[in-house]
């Protein structure tokens, strides 16, 4: 496969760095921005980087450092979107959060909370909440994914159906303009439509890169959600299904 010198050297800059942003690339080459998209868009249809919100990832052979790569992905957003959704969640509440790195920010903003129940398939927010005696962590069976730490798998789904909780935190890998929740393993999609299903009131969090984003396996639509918190939503039918639905939008970026 032939790549001119400039796409060889996105290649490694990608490489070494995790990711790659349009507007980096562009002051370094001293090319225009849409040169760069274009470049990168390329190399994308080769399979050589992976397409994100104003740039690209490299994507590493070792899914532990894609998930690693993630978690820097938009970590101030994410970091605000944790703070929004804990907000919302009271003392003495149970609660279920799930795989993702914008739920492990939940997690993290949640720890000066007092008489939580939390039960999770998620073992970095187990790990994380372990350690705090006011809150009491539930952690579900099954196949510990080793991408992420993500427990998946039938076990964990008739785990998670024992409970009827009172919030339940969720993610998705990416949210479709139509509405569709979306993920890669069908595996944890079983298990966040049963997180979904015994819970009273349902907080999606996601940043915007979610919405550039496609991933093959249905989890729901975002009419199912009580509370839809994001960086900021600029998707018109998005927007529209959220009122139709009477889904609480908050945008952290605007509030």
């Amino acid at each position: 496969m032939y790549l001119s010198p400039r796409h060889a050297e996105i290649i490694q800059m990608a490489k070494e760095a995790g990711r790659v942003l349009v507007d980096d690339l562009a002051a370094h080459f001293e090319v225009t921005p849409q040169t760069i998209r274009k470049d990168l868009n390329d190399l994308c249809d080769q399979r050589l980087l992976t397409r994100i919100h104003g740039g690209a990832l490299f994507p590493s052979g070792i899914e532990n450092m894609e998930y690693e790569a993630r978690r820097k992905i938009a970590a101030d957003e994410k970091e605000a979107i944790g703070r929004a959704a804990a907000g919302l969640i009271p003392d003495n509440a149970s609660l279920f959060i799930n795989i993702g790195t914008t739920t492990e920010a939940v997690s993290k903003a949640l720890l000066d909370h007092n008489g939580l129940m939390v039960i999770t398939n998620n073992i970095n927010v187990a790990n994380r909440m372990r350690v705090y005696p006011s809150i009491e962590v539930v952690i579900a069976g099954g196949v510990v994914r080793g991408s992420d730490g993500g427990i998946v798998g039938e076990a964990a789904v008739d785990f998670i159906k024992q409970f009827k909780v009172d919030y339940a935190v969720i993610g998705a890998s990416a949210i479709d303009h139509d509405g569709a929740l979306l993920d890669f393993d069908f595996r944890e999609v079983k298990v966040a439509q049963a997180i979904i299903a015994n819970t009273r009131h349902v907080i999606l969090v996601s940043d915007c890169t979610k919405f550039e984003r496609t991933a093959p396996v249905r989890i729901g639509h975002l009419s199912q959600v009580n509370t839809f918190i994001t960086d900021r939503c600029d998707i018109p039918s998005v927007r529209k299904i959220c009122t139709d639905s009477e889904v609480q939008l908050i945008e952290t970026s605007r509030s």
